[in-house]
């Protein structure tokens, strides 16, 4: 069987992954795409374009399930929106990218393997703070090729600045807004689009669907997701020693 088959395979159960928890699935489409050798001048707007679609679905249902705290997110958002654009008009050494990319799957890989506790009470956080830090998220979203859900959400949760589910709602809808400013400047700097994504959208969505349809609701898949974490490490592998 040809490789990119194991792809298609492969690239639903990572967005229906990542969706249950509230992401988009950028760092993880990167990885696959890193670990089936795609070429780097088309994986960062595929991860966005990917990503819209992904994180559009997660927050619906997120929000359906009433999680989202606005005021929670729009300063996040404030920071994050011309910081991503900008992050997107840069274009950076394909090496350079690389090492980048396989230390934010590292990250990736705590993030899944980290598991909060809901002890502690929800703590207010200033808009100060807030457009601070969704700036530096969004500007490093925008230069990757992802939404900066995989980074909010720890930072949510690790300051209690909110519960799992909001962290989940507020991160879908950050990854959103994020991946549409970072294509926006995709495209202001002449970047071109294939229409070889579609059947990367029509998996993707279909994974995404399932993902966070049971993920708003209370389905607990811990043992998939240290899966995804074996694909995390080995692409992050790969990008940084080989």
């Amino acid at each position: 069987m040809e490789p990119i088959f194991y792809f298609f395979a492969l690239l639903p159960v990572v967005s229906f992954l990542y969706s249950s928890v509230g992401h988009g699935g950028a760092s993880g489409y990167l990885a696959l795409m890193a670990l089936f050798s795609f070429p780097n001048e088309i994986m960062k707007q595929t991860a966005l374009i990917l990503n819209l679609f992904v994180a559009g679905i997660s927050f619906y249902q997120y929000y359906k399930a009433g999680h989202f705290k606005f005021k929670l997110f729009v300063w996040f958002a404030v920071g994050s929106i011309p910081a991503a654009y900008l992050g997107g008009v840069f274009n950076i050494d394909p090496n350079l990218y690389k090492k980048i990319l396989g230390l934010l799957l590292l990250v990736a890989v705590a993030r899944m393997l980290y598991k909060p506790s809901s002890s502690e009470a929800v703590k207010n956080v200033s808009p100060y703070q807030a457009i601070l830090i969704g700036g530096l998220i969004g500007f490093f979203s925008g230069l990757i090729g992802i939404g900066g859900g995989i980074i909010l959400t720890p930072v949510l949760l690790l300051l209690h600045w909110s519960s799992m589910k909001e962290a989940a709602t507020i991160s879908a809808l950050f990854i959103w807004v994020n991946s549409s400013a970072a294509l926006i400047g995709q495209f202001s700097s002449g970047v071109a689009f294939s229409t070889s994504i579609l059947p990367m959208i029509i998996l993707a969505l279909a994974g995404g669907l399932m993902g966070s349809y049971y993920g708003s609701k209370k389905w607990n898949n811990q043992k998939l997701e240290y899966l995804l974490v074996v694909v995390l490490a080995a692409a992050s592998f790969k990008l940084l020693l080989i």
